[in-house]
């Protein structure tokens, strides 16, 4: 089984194309004289367009500098055609970025702006922090293609290293110092105000809308929180059956790989309604064979379920992290994807100690954790160091995280996250875990027949006609487009509520 399971190369063809007709665009001689005459419009006074344009993942940002202003400024605009729901996602990051700011000690670009105008859309007009060197650069091997991946520079000194991940480790400390009531997105709910009032935007939702064809019907409705960890573990485990029921194309190679992620989807989903995905790794934890057999011995508590969550940014690395070149922090972007979510998340090690994710890693999935587990010890120290400079009153995060890398609850986390690299991580670090040894003789194809038992009458009944189906999607290469509600019916009958 591959460590990163296919996306639907149809819908990545498709999305590829409608982003360079939308860079095309973004580019042209009239967009810029429209951006120009807007900031104009905003500021009340002469703006000039400073070339080149910045183009992210998601956004196009267009550098200003503003007539009798120190500091020059950045047009953000989602990117046409690509990002999920950009008017929400726009607010939502206006609101994290600003109660970061007023919240904590984490440097961010200054707001000017934020709405939606009728010719440009959604946009903020931010702070342009002066440089385009990210935390990434300094950690990263030299690369002669700048399109390659970024992978941690093996040949760092140790004290280089400590050094980086001590910057980083006080962003991470920063950020998970405020609590909210429920998990969701932040909105302003007046001026200065903010609070848990919207669903949360992941990028694995963004994901899978744009590169797997997956309806956005599906998703948590707009406004949509959630009172515990076990509601959102839920969520985030029905989108994970949604991946397997509405890609169309190149998500199963046989049958049997269609049964392994329909037996780990449906198991997975049944531990997050039982309450025991969020207690997995911790003290509480009691239902696990990994508990029962004490292989691996957990001290720490669970954090609370309900009432105290914390911020979670999925796109939080060092390459949105901006540095001058002292290596300095000054300032950290992108937080479209951010919400109050999971203490949970929050408590494992992060996951671009290597810069590249596991999934991805050129050597493999086991040769990416055996070198994160040497990176690990010198994060762990970092982290330590910071806990001890900011005094008592912090949550102290480097202990949990030592301890969920060991437990194995940095996998689930892990994969509750990510679509693509779900499957892998499951049958390889999770489900011994969670169920104990497997029958002799399970072979990688059928996996799924050590645990098909455990499934209720119901979800076995609704295996094999899903396989067939999902046979006969592979024969005809198309994208569907469903109905908002034939698609929920779609989903809802694989949930058996």
């Amino acid at each position: 089984m591959a460590a990163r399971q296919d996306s639907d190369d149809l819908a990545w063809d498709r999305s590829d194309e409608l982003w360079e007709a939308a860079m095309k665009a973004a580019r042209l001689p009239s967009t810029c004289r429209k951006i120009e005459a807007f900031a104009e419009k905003m500021f009340g006074k002469k703006v000039t367009l400073i070339p080149p344009l910045i183009i992210g993942g998601f956004n196009v940002l267009y550098p200003i500098q503003v007539e009798g202003l120190s500091t020059q400024g950045l047009v953000r605009i989602p990117c046409p055609s690509q990002p999920l729901f950009p008017e929400e996602k726009t607010f939502t990051e206006a609101a994290t970025t600003a109660y970061i700011s007023s919240q904590t000690q984490i440097p961010v670009p200054k707001i000017f702006y934020k709405g939606i105008d009728a010719d440009i859309g959604p946009y903020m007009i931010i702070q342009d922090l002066g440089s385009r060197r990210g935390m990434g650069q300094p950690l990263e091997s030299p690369r002669e293609n700048p399109n390659d991946t970024p992978v941690l520079n093996p040949g760092l000194s140790d004290t280089k290293l400590h050094s980086l991940y001590v910057k980083m480790a006080r962003c991470v400390l920063e950020l998970a110092q405020p609590t909210f009531p429920r998990i969701g997105a932040l909105a302003e709910t007046d001026p200065g105000s903010y609070d848990v009032a919207g669903r949360p935007i992941t990028l694995n939702m963004s994901n899978m809308a744009q590169i797997s064809n997956i309806p956005t019907s599906i998703f948590p409705t707009e406004g949509t929180t959630y009172q515990t960890a076990d509601q959102w573990f839920t969520s985030l485990a029905e989108m994970q059956l949604a991946t397997l029921i509405f890609q169309h194309n190149d998500m199963i190679s046989s049958e049997d790989d269609c049964r392994n992620k329909y037996v780990a989807r449906q198991l997975f989903r049944r531990l997050a309604k039982q309450g025991r995905l969020s207690s997995f790794g911790f003290a509480e934890d009691d239902w696990s064979a990994q508990s029962t057999t004490q292989s691996v011995p957990t001290t720490l508590k669970a954090p609370d379920g309900s009432g105290n969550f914390r911020i979670w940014s999925d796109d939080f690395r060092p390459s949105n992290v901006m540095v001058d070149d002292n290596d300095q922090i000054l300032g950290v972007i992108d937080w479209e994807f951010a919400y109050a979510g999971p203490t949970q998340f929050v408590l494992d090690s992060p996951w671009w100690l290597l810069l590249d994710v596991p999934e991805m890693w050129d050597n493999g999935i086991d040769d990416w954790a055996s070198q994160y587990e040497i990176r690990l010890k010198t994060w762990i120290s970092a982290m330590e160091e910071v806990e001890q400079s900011m005094g008592t009153e912090v949550i102290l995060l480097s202990a949990y995280m030592r301890e969920s890398w060991e437990s194995g609850r940095f996998w689930l986390n892990y994969a509750a996250r990510k679509s693509w690299a779900f499957d892998t991580i499951y049958w390889k670090y999770l489900d011994k875990r969670f169920f104990g040894e497997r029958t002799e003789g399970s072979t990688a194809e059928g996996l799924w027949r050590s645990r098909v038992h455990l499934l209720s009458k119901e979800e076995q009944a609704a295996m094999e006609p899903l396989v067939q189906t999902k046979v006969e999607e592979s024969k005809q290469r198309i994208l569907i487009g469903w109905e908002d509600a034939e698609a929920r019916r779609r989903l809802s009958s694989f949930l058996f509520e």
